[in-house]
């Protein structure tokens, strides 16, 4: 669909377009499959790539009006501020990791010294940050919109 071209084009991943354009991940995976968009769907898209909303629209939808209140805003800045609110999660995240499993550290220790059983929830939730941190900071290959472009291209044997 011209909505999965349109993002591709760009190296953008699902959640990434999802995060520029105010949908959510479902809805663009929902459209990217040929389901009916709605056109507040449509009008935020339009938006994101900057190009006319009958362009996006399906041939029996004929409201071409614009909504005012989307913001008049480049998609690769919105793609940074996107970035920029990822990488405030992931920190967000890492701190909360800090304070709650040096907490559990310090009751732990406090308690009796006999077993260190604060180890446990930091190792599994420890997997989940370091998880987290690689997927924010594009450093698994299979988690950016680059990566998905490619695969398209090579599978197409051409580029997009």
């Amino acid at each position: 669909m011209l909505i999965q071209k349109l993002r591709l084009q760009r190296g953008w991943s699902q959640e990434q377009l999802a995060e520029v354009s105010g949908l959510s991940t479902r809805t663009i995976q929902r459209l990217e499959r040929g389901q009916p968009a709605s056109l507040e769907s449509l009008k935020a898209l339009a938006s994101v790539f900057e190009i006319d909303l009958k362009d996006l629209q399906a041939p029996d939808m004929t409201s071409t009006d614009t909504d005012p209140s989307l913001k008049d805003v480049r998609p690769d800045e919105a793609l940074a501020l996107a970035h920029v609110r990822k990488v405030r999660g992931f920190y967000m995240h890492l701190m909360q990791y800090v304070l709650i499993i040096g907490g559990l550290a310090v009751v732990n220790l406090v308690s009796g010294l006999h077993y260190l059983w604060f180890v446990w929830p930091a190792l599994g939730w420890g997997i989940g940050v370091v998880t987290h941190g690689l997927s924010v900071f594009a450093r698994a290959p299979f988690f950016n919109g680059e990566w998905e472009r490619r695969e398209v291209e090579k599978y197409l044997g051409r580029k997009l």
